[in-house]
């Protein structure tokens, strides 16, 4: 079976929009497109490899897919020549609906998201990993296909922007399996999927008096 993770570079309050530079995703008036840029070390650079050392293919939404069509196809022989020439040479799965022009080689459409990721876990083969594509991640939180995340979140807050989690993702226990800090502040943290979410409770028992006006006050109010 193969794994899907999700590679994501965060802020503190989570936005992934435009890591990249300023014209990567201004949408929606975003204004600090680069943020990763100024914050890139030596050891980002060590964990960012690790994550392309496996084998792997890329699974992507639309306009990630876009961006990094307009880029790697372009970028060999250069400071990125490792990277460019890994992600040129295998698949790129693509969700869309709207019948992008797949001009990337070995770019292939995926129709449904949530059930074409499902059919491509059950083949063997290379992990599937994302890289941006918020909307695609969204639907893979929400139909539980998500078997590791690694995480690179940065000493930013944005305020704004697209974000890695929302409100309709399945409930999933994590379990973090490495972590690192870079240098300049960045939290490098890999979590393996691990069974449900458990529960615990710290209350006293039995409740207080003032403990049971509470809860009978908390739900009266709704």
């Amino acid at each position: 079976m193969r794994k899907v993770i999700v590679g994501a570079m965060v802020s503190l309050d989570g936005v992934m929009q435009a890591p990249g530079g300023p014209r990567e995703d201004p949408t929606g008036g975003f204004s600090y497109g680069g943020w990763v840029a100024p914050l890139a070390d030596e050891v980002f650079g060590e964990e960012i490899a690790r994550l392309f050392s496996q084998r792997f293919d890329l699974l992507l939404g639309r306009k990630t897919y876009e961006i990094f069509a307009a880029h790697w196809p372009y970028a060999e022989e250069g400071p990125d020549d490792a990277i460019a020439r890994t992600f040129n040479s295998i698949n790129k799965y693509v969700a869309t609906r709207q019948g992008v022009e797949l001009t990337w080689k070995g770019s292939v459409a995926l129709s449904d998201a949530a059930a074409d990721v499902a059919r491509l876990k059950q083949e063997d083969g290379p992990a599937l990993v994302t890289q941006g594509s918020t909307d695609l991640i969204r639907t893979l939180f929400a139909s539980d296909l998500v078997d590791e995340i690694d995480l690179f979140m940065f000493p930013v807050v944005l305020g704004r922007g697209k974000k890695l989690f929302h409100d309709d993702g399945t409930p999933a226990g994590f379990k973090l399996v490495a972590s690192r800090v870079s240098p300049s502040g960045i939290v490098i943290a890999r979590y393996v999927r691990d069974g449900a979410v458990r529960t615990g409770d710290f209350a006293m028992h039995p409740p207080t008096p003032a403990e049971v006006a509470r809860r009978e006050k908390l739900q009266r109010e709704g």
